[in-house]
């Protein structure tokens, strides 16, 4: 039974390249596009990155109870459309979502068989220099940032899994693999308690079958 992945991070955390990655490499799953105000960043497409909506139809959704989530972050706002997450599950793959702490309290209260993963950065050294690097953001902006940051880490006791992102490939491996043992877990396989009564009927013939050869 496919179920919403939720990974969160500070900014410059790495949770989007993670995300991003298991879409290239894992069939099973699936992307939920985002709502937005924001405007888009270089090189991001409307309807790929995320659905770029004015605030007024932003807060028409909020009314009308259309996302899972929603929250500002940064001074824009950020939703995740419950239609989404139902048509990426009802394919048959898991949902894979990059939000933040806020958007994720929501989400699982909306869908409560969410895995809540975070991903910290190495060291504060690492973060500070991945956001100085992208370029996009003023002082007042990345001080901002910094200031979530903090926030969004005295948050972490909400998430059953942390990852540390000190390499790539070994937190992609880390965030699969714990992908494929939520899946193993008796509470998400409904039909395993039909397939157990069918194999205990099946050795009870077994025994009947001997049985009557004595």
């Amino acid at each position: 039974m496919p179920f919403p992945i939720i990974l969160s991070s500070p900014s410059g955390g790495g949770k989007t390249t993670i995300a991003l990655r298991l879409l290239a490499t894992r069939t099973d799953v699936g992307y939920s596009v985002s709502c937005t105000t924001r405007p888009p960043r270089r090189g991001e497409v409307d309807g790929k990155d995320y659905h770029f909506i004015s605030l007024e139809k932003f807060k028409r959704g909020q009314a009308t109870k259309k996302f899972a989530e929603s929250a500002e972050v940064h001074g824009h706002l950020y939703g995740t459309l419950r239609a989404e997450v139902k048509h990426v599950l009802s394919s048959g793959r898991h949902v894979i979502m990059d939000i933040d702490v806020q958007g994720a309290k929501q989400f699982a209260r909306a869908f409560p068989d969410s895995v809540l993963i975070f991903i910290l950065p190495p060291s504060a050294k690492v973060l500070v220099e991945r956001l100085e690097a992208r370029g996009t953001e003023d002082p007042k902006s990345l001080i901002r940032r910094f200031k979530s940051a903090i926030a969004e880490l005295k948050a972490i006791d909400l998430y059953p899994y942390v990852i540390v992102n000190d390499e790539i490939d070994s937190a992609v491996t880390a965030v699969s693999s714990i992908i494929d043992a939520e899946g193993l877990k008796r509470a998400r396989n409904g039909a395993l308690d039909a397939r157990v009564k069918e194999l205990m009927k099946g050795i009870q013939r077994a025994i009947d079958h001997y049985s009557a050869r004595k």
